[in-house]
């Protein structure tokens, strides 16, 4: 079995990274929620140089997930069980595309 997916989502550049008060306001959630998920291991902002939280575009549309989830009523652990699952999926789909692009297609008559 693979280790869990790391949580780091590392912007891409030029992408906007926001502080906690912003990420959380544009989620809809409190900032003590955001750190809850945090110490949860649900979700892993960059940090700056200074260690301050940095949020992007990929971390929030992770707290969307990780919100909708909630409200249908999955605990914290389900949630991380979900997010590890589609992670995997994600990595492994990304891995088979690749696979098949560097593989050379039989002809057929």
């Amino acid at each position: 079995m693979r280790p869990p997916p790391d949580r780091t989502h590392l912007p891409r550049a030029g992408q906007a990274v926001y502080a906690i008060s912003v990420a959380a306001e544009l989620a809809g959630i409190g900032v003590q929620t955001l750190r809850l998920y945090e110490q949860h291991g649900l979700i892993t902002p960059i940090r700056s140089a200074g260690g301050t939280r940095r949020y992007s575009g990929d971390d929030l549309a992770r707290l969307q997930r990780i919100t909708d989830l909630a409200e249908q009523g999955v605990n914290l652990a389900g949630i991380g069980r979900i997010l590890d699952l589609e992670d995997t999926n994600a990595a492994l789909t990304d891995e088979r595309d690749q696979l098949r692009a560097d593989t050379p297609q039989p002809r057929t008559p």
